[in-house]
């Protein structure tokens, strides 16, 4: 294959989406629903990122109690596929019980599972995750799972019954970008299920970055609610996603150590 086929293959292949547990969705970019001014600015986000689902911190954001202003009055679940995630708690029990009433509330069972160590760094206290992952499966729920970047700990969690592994690539709501490229892409080689960055994401060039590593999606939500203009955010991370997806299909050059000159030696006058 020469190189200007080798460009035009991705463009060609015109179906480059992706399932998680067995639900099919065209765009890689997962948004959150918290850090906005509202729910008015919320949906605009959703909207220019192009996602297709969203995270709901079930503890923190409205969408049973018609008292209270609703997210689904503003992003409508029938269009959207909200993910129901466990942000706050810090015990199995705690994840699982609010998942349990997630289902109650919505009956969803594709969720998003995160037991946090402690307050201060946010890191995934991976003992209680994979605790509460063994027994989410056996209650029929299917965890997307928040996890530490360790190859190990997420292959256990697949083992567990995961429908996709998200290792963190910085803190939550740090920004560093992903801080550790060698294991996420050794958790990308190693996996069965999708693998998603979660966390630490904080411009456009990190939302990149974790897909030319041969990530299946990145999920994101301080980066664009924080931003100066969430809603051009939102549609730069969506470019991004696109760009470095593209980018992996299409395979990078080999990296040397030395100039390599553009035009061949031989045959200079």
């Amino acid at each position: 294959m020469n190189a200007e086929s080798r460009i035009a293959a991705p463009d060609n292949q015109a179906d480059d989406s992706w399932t998680v547990a067995g639900r099919r969705f065209t765009s890689r970019l997962i948004v959150g629903t918290g850090k906005y001014k509202s729910f008015e600015q919320n949906a605009a986000a959703v909207a220019a990122s192009g996602a297709e689902i969203v995270t709901v911190a079930v503890r923190r954001v409205n969408v049973s109690d018609p008292r209270q202003p609703l997210l689904t009055d503003h992003i409508d679940p029938k269009r959207i596929t909200y993910l129901p995630n466990t942000a706050g708690c810090f015990t199995a029990e705690e994840a699982i019980r609010t998942l349990r009433l997630a289902r109650e509330a919505g009956g969803w069972e594709l969720v998003k599972l995160e037991v946090l160590g402690e307050a201060k760094t946010l890191y995934p206290d991976m003992r209680e995750t994979l605790r509460a992952t063994e027994i989410l499966v056996r209650e029929g729920f299917k965890p997307m799972v928040y996890c530490v970047d360790d190859p190990i700990a997420a292959k256990q969690l697949e083992e567990a019954g995961a429908v996709a592994i998200m290792p963190l690539g910085a803190p939550i709501g740090s920004g560093l970008g992903i801080q550790n490229r060698v294991t996420i892409r050794l958790i990308v080689e190693g996996a069965g299920v999708p693998v998603l960055v979660d966390a630490g994401v904080g411009t456009a060039s990190d939302a990149a970055v974790a897909m030319e590593l041969g990530c299946d999606g990145v999920l994101m939500n301080t980066a664009i609610a924080e931003a100066k203009d969430p809603i051009a955010m939102a549609r730069a991370m969506k470019l991004a996603v696109e760009a470095g997806r593209l980018a992996y299909r299409a395979g990078r050059m080999g990296q040397r150590r030395y100039a390599d000159p553009s035009s061949p030696l031989a045959g200079l006058i």
